[in-house]
């Protein structure tokens, strides 16, 4: 099995298919599982890659906080890249893996064909920081206390009750695999990397700055992270904005087909040179500049 050495930690990774890769980035909560129905999919025509986090199984899990953090988390993205013998690839993250994927495209854009952030945003509304910042600790207070993950409990979370209704399969498998994850990384990386990176709001001018395609995706019923897409849409002019109907968090195993949809058009208009950057000439001045055309 391939496994990357990255800063202390091996990253375990994987792939499927051949072509242009694909790296996909995994949430807090799931892993390099979680991108099966992705995998299958984008496997046909592409090279599809998938790694898991340090201290997700099949990775190795460092012990201490010194050993976790956002900065770390997107050296690994790039060791994986390194170790599979990619220079460019599309990068596709969810939630934690948006924030990375958005942070890739930041800092390395050199090894960035396109970027697809789905459900990023998670604890950057500031008015609610401070308790969401609060609840990841004392979320990894129980971790260590426990020495387990409750996978059950925190599937029935108010943005994770959706794939229940939808899928309840899914949503075992979700809950299973959470609970297999070490509890001790798991608490490291809620600290480290969840309560600790900046809010994306904080990060106006990377945004603003990422030169690469950029898909953003959303569920309309994920509100920790509706407010803070639409603000990137506006704010980054290589980006568009997709929202998910009736969709919460998990959007990639919520709505796999729709998914999958949305980023293959998107990946095959980068990789055809149809995509386009935002038209200046859409960006409205006021109501009565919508009334008029202007060439």
């Amino acid at each position: 099995m391939p496994h990357a050495q990255s800063d202390g930690a091996k990253i375990y990774w994987e792939e499927t298919g051949a072509g242009t890769p694909i790296i996909f980035v995994h949430e807090f909560g799931g892993d390099h599982r979680s991108w099966d129905n992705q995998v299958r999919h984008f496997g046909r025509g592409w090279r599809a890659i998938t790694m898991a986090a340090r201290g997700y199984p099949l990775s190795e899990a460092p012990k201490g906080d010194a050993f976790y953090g956002q900065d770390f988390f997107n050296r690994d993205v790039i060791a994986v890249l390194d170790d599979a013998g990619v220079d460019k690839a599309h990068v596709v993250g969810l939630s934690m893996g948006g924030y990375a994927a958005l942070m890739v495209a930041s800092k390395f854009p050199s090894r960035v064909l396109s970027c697809v952030a789905a459900g990023a945003g998670s604890g950057s509304v500031l008015a609610t920081r401070p308790h969401f910042i609060e609840e990841c600790r004392k979320t990894a207070a129980a971790f260590d206390a426990s020495g387990r993950i409750d996978g059950e409990g925190m599937g029935y979370s108010p943005t994770r009750v959706h794939l229940l209704n939808k899928d309840p399969i899914s949503w075992m498998e979700f809950v299973r695999h959470l609970s297999e994850h070490d509890a001790q990384a798991a608490a490291s990386t809620l600290r480290k990397v969840q309560a600790s990176r900046p809010s994306l709001y904080d990060l106006e001018a990377e945004l603003k700055a990422i030169a690469a395609p950029t898909l953003l995706l959303v569920g309309d019923e994920d509100e920790p992270c509706l407010d803070v897409n639409l603000w990137m849409k506006r704010l980054m002019k290589n980006a568009q904005l997709a929202m998910l109907p009736g969709s919460g968090h998990a959007i990639n195993l919520e709505e796999p087909a729709l998914f999958n949809a949305l980023v293959e058009r998107f990946l095959v208009d980068v990789e055809r040179g149809t995509w386009k950057p935002r038209d200046p000439r859409a960006v409205s001045g006021g109501v009565v500049s919508s009334l008029g055309a202007q060439k």
